[in-house]
Formats: structure tokens, sequence, C-alpha cells
């Protein structure tokens, strides 16, 4: 696994984060790309683009959210992509090929991370079919890469 330490305020230019100085930056090479922030894994590159990781999600808010219904949770936390009939809410703002977090509806928990297919207008006027590409989920390889 290949190690590279990287200065907070690179990572704050990049990713318009507030770290100091103290905070430390990892980026890890292996299946994944990962940056941890202070033995955190919170960042992953997908195409070249850092994307936020569930674990980061947790405690801090950077994506707009879609909300599933409790029925689709099993499905989404197995890494099947989301459609549109178990979609609860939409977020405001959403453009096609946005990186939003899939919440659940009882508890608000980030369950996955994925691409949207739709707009905010298109993906509420569907009906039917996949609307968010699933990324990242909780339980899969990089969920498991701390």
């Amino acid at each position: 696994m290949k190690q590279t330490g990287l200065k907070a305020k690179d990572i704050n230019k990049e990713l318009g984060l507030k770290l100091t100085k103290k905070d430390q930056c990892i980026l890890k090479e292996d299946t994944h790309k990962i940056l941890y922030i202070n033995n955190e894994p919170s960042f992953f590159y997908y195409n070249g683009k850092p994307i936020p990781t569930l674990k980061y999600l947790q405690t801090h808010e950077r994506l707009k959210k879609v909300m599933v219904d409790m029925g689709a949770v099993k499905f989404v936390v197995n890494g099947a992509d989301i459609m549109r009939p178990g979609v609860m809410e939409i977020q405001e703002g959403i453009a096609k090929n946005d990186v939003v977090v899939v919440v659940d509806q009882n508890n608000g928990n980030p369950l996955a991370v994925g691409i949207a297919l739709l707009g905010t207008e298109d993906l509420r006027a569907a009906t039917s079919g996949k609307v968010i590409k699933n990324i990242h989920y909780v339980g899969d390889d990089l969920w498991k890469n701390d």
C-alpha cells in the first residue's frame, strides 16, 4: 500500500475544508485511493474526483440528500442502485451527475453515496426506473477499509 503525507493547506484548497497544521492528512492507495484525515477515512477518489466517505458524512453535511423508505434500505446497503419507487424525499438543487448521499427515512442515517442520474425536477417527475447509481455503501470494501 502506497502512503503519501499531504499538507492541510493543500487539502483545504482542493476540498474547501478548514483543516489546521495539526490535522494529519494521508493519502493511501491500494484497491482504492482514500484520503485519511486524522486517521479517519474521509474522502475516496472516484473518476479522479474526491468524494466524501459515508463515515465522514456521519458527522459532516457535505452532499445533497435523497431519502429512501425503509423497504429500500436492505437493497441499498447491498449495493443496489436506487430505484424511483423507493425514494421518499429529494432535496432541492440536485443536478444530473451530482454526487448525493442516500439516507434512510426513519433516522436519516447515511446508507450510500451515489451519482444522480436525473436532476431534482426530473427525479420528482419520474415514477419508475433507476435514479441514482450507487458508488459506495455501508458494508462495501471502502466502508471496511479502516
